[in-house]
């Protein structure tokens, strides 16, 4: 998730097709924390690597993803501890999103950005840790990933390719229809984002462990505190 780049994911009153499937899909991944038959297996990223070891870079592929997931499960528990703070008694089981928080997943580890005390954020990647691998897989999605603005990206930009050449080249059919592309793309993009984040940029971390977190700063100078995680099988 890369947090500093914030997609809105507006609405339109136009109901221009049925999205229901995208919708239903997305209710899955946001639905609750009961493990299902369709769980992800505790090995399956281990026994991967075992089956296709001579692929370059898959083991980094892996990494990544469940680096990913454990990055946004920790900003949706920090978002809850800030919450009890200032609300003690108000007992929600809607997700708090900490806003003021935004990370970067790597290879070793991820940042984090934002103010934040360190011994909270040590029980925050514990405990999501430990929930991720519970069953909460609701914690590996986040409506302020990267994934849903490159994905909205991608929408618009394939919807507008399309209406260009679908419609009469005439300058009022071609604005209305990049400004049907551009409100399709805006409705649909947040239920997509969310599905790629759960089957393609985020997996459970079953293999991640913590070695340290530190107050660091990245390549581009920003400081922040590294969460630095070490495969196991």
């Amino acid at each position: 998730m890369n947090n500093s780049a914030s997609f809105p994911g507006g609405s339109s009153s136009v109901d221009l097709f049925n999205f229901d499937f995208i919708s239903s899909a997305a209710e899955k991944i946001f639905s609750g924390g009961e493990k299902s038959a369709n769980f992800p297996q505790p090995s399956q990223d281990a026994d991967l690597l075992k089956q296709l070891p001579f692929i370059p870079g898959l083991k980094e592929i892996l990494m990544v993803r469940q680096v990913h997931a454990l990055e946004h499960a920790t900003v949706w528990v920090l978002g809850e501890s800030k919450n009890a703070r200032t609300s003690p008694g108000n007992v929600s089981n809607t997700q708090i999103d900490h806003e003021l928080l935004s990370g970067l997943s790597t290879e070793q580890g991820f940042y984090l950005y934002g103010e934040v005390n360190i011994s909270d954020l040590r029980r925050a990647v514990s405990l999501a840790l430990h929930r991720l691998i519970d069953g909460e897989t609701e914690l590996a999605v986040h409506p302020r990933c990267g994934t849903n603005l490159s994905v909205a990206m991608l929408l618009t930009a394939g919807l507008a390719v399309g209406v260009h050449l679908l419609l009469p080249f005439r300058p009022v059919e071609q604005l209305i229809g990049l400004g049907l592309a551009a409100t399709t793309a805006a409705e649909i993009a947040p239920d997509l984002g969310a599905v790629a984040q759960r089957y393609l940029t985020t997996a459970i971390p079953f293999n991640l462990a913590v070695e340290n977190i530190t107050l660091t700063r990245d390549a581009w100078g920003r400081h922040g505190h590294f969460v630095k995680l070490c495969w196991r099988e």
